[in-house]
Formats: structure tokens, sequence, C-alpha cells
């Protein structure tokens, strides 16, 4: 293999490496907006169910 081609082939994997450790951070911070993310959606499902017990609290009430 001449000089050439190996200097080629280094680069290569060089970028490669680069390009995966990007990846792998950008895979970490999605992680932790997704953690974010759940989150919330769980505090809006608990607002939102606590709500409409409210309503058929409501509900009962006037029907009894």
């Amino acid at each position: 293999m001449s000089l050439e081609l190996f200097n080629q082939l280094e680069q290569k994997v060089t970028d490669t490496v680069d390009a995966l450790e990007m990846m792998k951070m950008e895979n970490e911070e999605l992680r932790g907006e997704n953690a974010k993310f759940k989150e919330e959606r769980e505090e809006w499902e608990r607002r939102l169910n606590s709500l409409l017990s409210k309503f058929d609290s409501q509900d009962n009430a006037s029907a009894s």
C-alpha cells in the first residue's frame, strides 16, 4: 500500500471517529431533552387528570 493511500485511509478513519464522537454527544443531549419532555408530559397528564376528576365530581354532585 502506498503512503498516499495509507494517509487517505488514516484520514477517513479519523473523520469517522470524529463523526461518531459528535453523534454520541448529540445522542446524550437528545436523551436529556427527551427526559425533560417526558417529565413535562407526565406533569401535564397529572394536571389534566386532576381537572377531569374535578369535572367528574361536579357531574356527580349535580346528578345527586
